[in-house]
């Protein structure tokens, strides 16, 4: 499968200035975030893609609507590839608010409030990414599965840190990361 972390957000914009929270809720994708997009999108026209997962943030929507329109997909919204709840951006629309901006994605599996109301831990997911590995490992086709995703997700499921727009393959049949640190 294809791990893709979403365009730049507001969020990654003003925390890149200090390293400070600067206290904005699911935020959207910047200009450069929808120029990183089309710019993966073309560089995945080619590949074998027939299903998009996408986390329920609004960032990774964006992302993902962007690249379902280039490659003519529907996209599946699944939490369990959110990202690790640490920031204020981290905070999510509710579902109401989701399923009126997408009204054609599927959010009746969300609870209403869908994220988690405190900090996760880096164990929690950890055992996220595990549990999601399963999950594709388990379907014959999960090579052909493109998943919008977050900084701390794909973390956890390689072991790399990825910039905005960049996108990594994943087996998940093959090994989790060993050593996986939430900072340098």
């Amino acid at each position: 499968m294809i791990l893709l972390r979403h365009g730049q957000s507001e969020f990654n914009v003003r925390f890149a200035v200090d390293r400070r929270d600067p206290g904005i809720v699911d935020p959207p994708l910047t200009p450069l975030g929808r120029q990183q997009i089309g710019q993966a999108a073309e560089a995945l026209a080619g590949e074998r893609i027939r299903r998009i997962l996408a986390s329920p943030y609004t960032r990774t929507l964006q992302t993902a609507a962007l690249l379902a329109e280039r490659l003519d997909l529907p996209v599946l919204v699944h939490p369990v590839v959110r990202e690790r709840f640490a920031f204020t951006c981290d905070v999510g629309t509710p579902r109401t608010g989701l399923s009126r901006t997408w009204p054609d994605h599927d959010f009746s599996h969300l609870e209403e409030v869908w994220w988690p109301a405190q900090e996760e831990p880096l164990h929690a997911l950890l055992d996220r990414a595990a549990l999601f590995r399963a999950e594709m490992a388990a379907l014959p086709d999960w090579s052909d599965t493109l998943v919008v995703t977050h900084w701390g997700f794909i973390l956890a499921m390689t072991g790399e840190r990825l910039e905005n727009g960049e996108w990594r393959r994943c087996d998940p049949t093959g090994p989790c990361p060993e050593d996986v640190t939430l900072r340098h």
